[in-house]
């Protein structure tokens, strides 16, 4: 999720005990040509334990260089984007438009998988639109090409976010490969979660807006599903503690003024989770760091602030 996903998310998220997290999709030329503004996005955690780095490209030579670069830093894991449906994406031919030509989707691949070591893995959707359903042919030559796993939205790039997740059509991708197979899509709580590896028979979930204003959420359905450590869900205090500390780590992260507007959508997310929403007015519109930080912790685990004077 680019613009959501980032280093400071993620290391919330890691610390409850998720699998594996992915960083926010970031273009290969600009990765390899290092330009400012992807070098802000794309402090990706090279060595981060349990990341990978998730790249989007319609050229071999940009991708299998800039998978040799993130690899060289570091990457632990490097996933091939070839399921987002942005307009700007798809227009340049990358992303999920690499489900209409399937022969350069597989140059791409190959391009990667034969410039490192690491595992390569590819994340797309169920194809085209409902007149080109192709997942499971690509991902069966995918896996011939290296490919270690293929994760699955049960949407087409048509559908966008539009209507749900099809997650029995995962099935025939399931059926297709001998490789893991992850059901991606509306998968919210350990209820969808279940559900998804019901109805599609994936080897596991991958969950995207499920965890925002709930890091916890991946750690609670491993859980749930897979009797893992539960995690310790905060509240009160506990959970003030968390969501100052990711303020204060995304201020770090990007700098104050960037980092007092990036935020805002993260503690929109907190409050609509479990927090004072009488307070959003405040802490949206205030352009003070430290006002935000007094009122998190009355938001979260106290009374109504009183008001500072004018």
């Amino acid at each position: 999720m680019a613009g959501i996903t980032d280093l400071p998310l993620r290391r919330i998220v890691s610390g409850f005990g998720a699998g594996l997290v992915v960083s926010e999709m970031v273009a290969s030329e600009e990765v390899v040509r290092a330009r400012p503004e992807a070098r802000a996005r794309a402090e990706l955690g090279f060595s981060e334990q349990a990341t990978a780095v998730q790249l989007v490209g319609c050229e071999t030579r940009w991708l299998a260089e800039a998978a040799r670069l993130v690899e060289a830093n570091g990457a632990r894991i490097i996933d091939i984007n070839m399921g987002c449906p942005n307009r700007r994406v798809t227009n340049g031919w990358s992303g999920s438009a690499l489900l209409r030509d399937l022969d350069q989707a597989l140059r791409l691949i190959e391009a990667v998988v034969g410039a490192v070591k690491v595992p390569v893995t590819l994340k797309t959707r169920l194809g085209w639109d409902d007149g080109l359903l192709n997942a499971p042919d690509l991902a069966r030559r995918a896996e011939q090409a290296g490919i270690a796993m293929v994760t699955i939205h049960g949407r087409t790039r048509c559908q966008f976010y539009r209507g749900s997740a099809d997650w029995s059509a995962i099935r025939a991708v399931k059926e297709a490969v001998s490789i893991p197979v992850i059901a991606n899509g509306d998968i919210t709580d350990s209820a969808t979660a279940g559900r998804a590896l019901r109805q599609s028979g994936a080897d596991g979930v991958m969950v995207g807006r499920g965890v925002k204003g709930a890091p916890w959420r991946l750690a609670q359905i491993a859980h749930d599903l897979h009797g893992t450590p539960a995690p310790r869900v905060p509240e009160g205090a506990a959970l003030a503690d968390l969501v100052a500390g990711h303020y204060e780590a995304m201020l770090s992260f990007y700098g104050e003024e960037i980092g007092l507007r990036v935020a805002r959508k993260h503690l929109g997310w907190y409050l609509d989770t479990s927090g004072d929403a009488h307070l959003r007015p405040e802490i949206m519109q205030s352009e003070s760091s430290r006002t935000v930080l007094r009122l998190i912790r009355h938001a979260f685990d106290g009374p109504p602030p009183e008001r500072e004077a004018a």
